[in-house]
């Protein structure tokens, strides 16, 4: 089970930062990835990690803005959202996977969690 938090509103240049909390054990052996879904739009890809957190993979949308770590100790994996835009604002969603951290593919993560949402006023 995965839980996602750390949503709210913040004006445009502002700072989030995204936990997801897993109880699936060995929360090491999971990829993890980050998407969101938009209003009106199809879920997308942001980011993902590798199971030791040493690879990272952004979507361009993100890159250079967002990044992704996770601490497997304690079963969290982390989005640091800087200098969002009002184009940022969605729902956000961790999910895990057992396959590659660059899958941007949803159907490949098989584990979600719940959404959390995510407003960037202008």
């Amino acid at each position: 089970q995965l839980q996602a938090f750390g949503g709210g509103l913040v004006q445009a240049g502002g700072s989030l930062r995204l936990s997801c909390t897993a109880s699936e054990r060995p929360f090491g052996s999971y990829v993890m990835g980050w998407f969101r879904q938009a209003p009106g739009k199809e879920r997308e890809f942001a980011s993902g990690i590798s199971r030791s957190g040493g690879n990272t993979y952004y979507a361009d949308s993100v890159k250079g803005r967002f990044t992704i770590s996770r601490d497997n100790a304690l079963n969290t994996v982390y989005l640091q959202m800087n200098s969002l835009k009002p184009e940022d604002t969605a729902v956000y969603f961790c999910a895990a996977n057992r396959g590659s951290y660059y899958d941007t593919r949803i159907s490949s993560y098989p584990y979600w969690g719940q959404g959390t949402q995510v407003t960037v006023s202008s």
